[in-house]
């Protein structure tokens, strides 16, 4: 239930007559005749009358003058859905067709560096180039260009050449370990691989090329190389022994002959292939479409995170997080994409608001852990950077504890509005995040994004309201994956989110929606705990166990053991100085007993090392839990693709011990 106390944040007369929302609330009212009181109704509209929505959506940002279509949503099938038939756009096109000479295109820094501008003149100039590069490589339609990059503007321009061409775009951190990439490469089938020398992080210099020759080695589809000289000089040496591979230079590419020629594609053309986490079996490849991308982050982005030309706009992120591809999109807007590469906690923890400062940004997105940590380190990142310019922070990755939440809300200025958004890699975009329109609560998810027929679900499909259920979408969004890569016949796509609700998306988190329309996610649901039959999100411990200056980290599992009993452990990382005692096993079920209820109290208080995460944050309570069932590590997680490997051999050890000394654990 809200409460005065939970409000951060009341939208201003700005916000209200001027935002990007109420800017589109007043063209649906001139344009269509459509008056809606109050985002609430809005929003139900838009989540209704799928057509309507949508083609104001094409209209609202232009998009009648590029193509016109057959009809918005020709089959409302989920999986399948049809939007747009005959119409014909490509992202790159669209990313460079706010081209302008007030601000640029692209601000680049890196760790220790000075900023570095990018004009739109010269990002088309770069793109063009290696565009025709690509089609002298044979690159057309349809064939497959990955990167092994870090967020630099090549890899902007790799994205936007490979898009230009038709062809499709896939690309892994290069922090990836060489199995883990292959898990992802090997299924895309590239013919051009794109990667980095090496990468900066943390204040150390990688030398990636070696691993570079070992992919080359594992991705028999591959023909070309494109080698960015990024923190070497260029050799003539290729970095592969394979003979039949063609090694070009970056920084040696000739220049283009021609202008830019943007590959003429349908709607539903394959656009890029993103990653699942792979930390519960194979790595799914998640195909999305130029059109679907398109209209769904001008949608997000405009009228739900505000985003406008003027902004600069960083996101602290790798470049296989969806993020990367989220922030890439304020091309779309017209907006400067601030790049940062290296580490947010480098030199300190203060190393995103130093970025932050000096790039002038005006939109920061970062992970929940990342403000927690901030948070936690008593520093005032206000008083030490000028951060005068900035006027929201985007959040996402997982749950963010309320003190954090009112933590932010404290230290920056009071035009700084606090976004948390839920969404993911399935649909690169938002499902419950910002508006403008509406006030900010700790704890809580402003609402349901724009075009979301969001809702939660009880096991029987009936929907619930202040009562915790499954996050389930009803209705088809235009970003929804066209295809999984290796999957013909969407048997793994199905199983993915329709098997538990034919017909309807299933996301696999747990989330409450108040009257309000208010979201509060609390954990994937397919890491519920489950005592005594009352079913329990880990977020919510986590948002109490982690306020405790005494705990870093932490991770709960609720296991079903083969006699029927069932373990709920809580594992903790102890802060820097402090020691997990009987004191600090009191305070934190007391804790618990009185934020949350005596059924959130754990059976045993566990210290642990560290926490594994994926690596983009988010912590492995399934493939733990597999673990503590009796899973090898190798079989829940690949090589690489985690954070702290090492723990899942150490919770496998310390299931063995607790086997040896209670039967049927």
């Amino acid at each position: 239930m809200n409460t005065d106390t939970d409000l951060l944040w009341s939208p201003g007369r700005r916000e209200l007559e001027d935002s990007n929302v109420a800017c589109f609330m007043a063209w649906l009212d001139e344009e269509r005749g459509l008056r809606f009181p109050d985002y609430a109704a809005l929003w139900r509209w838009s989540a209704t009358d799928l057509p309507g929505f949508w083609s104001a959506v094409w209209e609202f940002y232009g998009l009648d003058a590029v193509t016109g279509y057959d009809e918005v949503l020709a089959d409302a099938s989920m999986p399948g859905a049809v939007w747009f038939p005959g119409a014909r756009l490509n992202f790159a096109e669209r990313c460079l067709a706010a081209a302008t000479d007030a601000r640029p295109a692209l601000v680049a820094v890196a760790e220790g560096g000075e900023p570095a501008e990018i004009s739109w003149p010269e990002l088309r100039r770069r793109v063009t180039d290696v565009a025709a590069a690509l089609r002298r490589m044979g690159v057309g339609p349809g064939d497959r260009v990955a990167g092994y990059l870090p967020n630099l503007p090549e890899t902007v321009v790799a994205l936007l050449a490979t898009a230009a061409v038709g062809a499709v775009w896939t690309v892994c951190s290069p922090d990836f370990g060489t199995p883990s990439v292959l898990a992802r490469l090997r299924q895309a089938e590239p013919v051009v691989l794109v990667a980095a020398d090496g990468y900066r992080h943390g204040g150390r210099t990688h030398d990636r090329r070696a691993t570079v020759a070992e992919l080359a080695e594992g991705l028999p589809t591959l023909r070309h190389v494109l080698a960015v000289d990024h923190l070497f000089p260029p050799t003539a040496q290729p970095w592969s022994a394979r003979e039949d591979l063609t090694q070009h230079t970056w920084s040696r590419l000739p220049s283009a002959e021609a202008p830019l020629d943007f590959a003429d594609v349908p709607f539903d053309h394959p656009l890029w292939i993103l990653w699942s986490s792979g930390t519960t079996g194979v790595p799914k490849g998640i195909v999305q479409g130029h059109g679907g991308i398109v209209t769904e982050l001008l949608k997000a982005l405009g009228l739900g995170a505000d985003l406008r030309p003027d902004d600069r706009y960083l996101f602290l992120t790798s470049t296989s997080w969806m993020v990367w591809n989220f922030l890439v999109a304020g091309l779309l807007h017209g907006s400067t994409v601030v790049l940062y590469d290296g580490s947010p906690t480098f030199p300190d923890v203060n190393g995103a608001w130093r970025a932050a400062e000096r790039t002038g940004a005006t939109m920061v997105g970062v992970g929940a852990a990342y403000l927690t940590a901030v948070e936690k380190s008593g520093t005032r990142p206000t008083a030490e950077y000028d951060l005068g310019r900035l006027r929201g922070i985007l959040q996402t990755g997982s749950s963010l504890p309320p003190s954090t939440w009112r933590w932010v809300h404290e230290e920056f200025a009071d035009g700084v509005r606090l976004q948390s958004i839920c969404g993911g890699t399935d649909i690169c975009s938002v499902l419950a995040g910002g508006s403008a329109l509406l006030p900010v609560r700790a704890g809580r998810i402003q609402a349901p994004a724009l075009g979301v027929a969001l809702a939660s679900w009880d096991p029987d499909g009936n929907a619930l309201t202040s009562r915790q259920g499954e996050l389930v979408v009803t209705a088809p969004l235009p970003s929804m994956p066209l295809y999984f890569v290796g999957d013909p016949d969407r048997t793994r796509y199905r199983a993915a989110y329709f098997d538990t609700y034919p017909g309807i998306w299933r996301h696999g988190d747990w989330i409450t929606i108040d009257p309000d329309l208010s979201v509060t996610v609390s954990g994937r649901s397919d890491s519920t705990l489950n005592r005594m039959g009352v079913r329990m999100g880990s977020a919510d411990i986590y948002a109490v166990v982690e306020q405790l200056p005494e705990v870093a980290d932490s991770l709960v599992l609720g296991v079903e053991q083969p006699d029927g009993g069932y373990f709920m452990p809580l594992f903790v990382v102890p802060a820097e100085g402090a020691v997990l005692d009987e004191a600090l096993r009191g305070r934190i079920t007391a804790a618990l007993r009185s934020a949350l209820s005596p059924r959130h109290v754990p059976d045993v208080i566990l210290p642990v090392p560290a926490v594994p995460r994926t690596l983009t944050g988010k912590k492995l309570e399934v493939p733990v839990k597999r673990v503590l069932q009796g899973a090898p590590p190798a079989e829940v997680a690949a090589e690489g693709a985690v954070t702290h490997p090492g723990m899942l051999t150490w919770f496998a050890e310390f299931a063995r011990g607790r086997a040896a000394v209670t039967p049927g654990a």
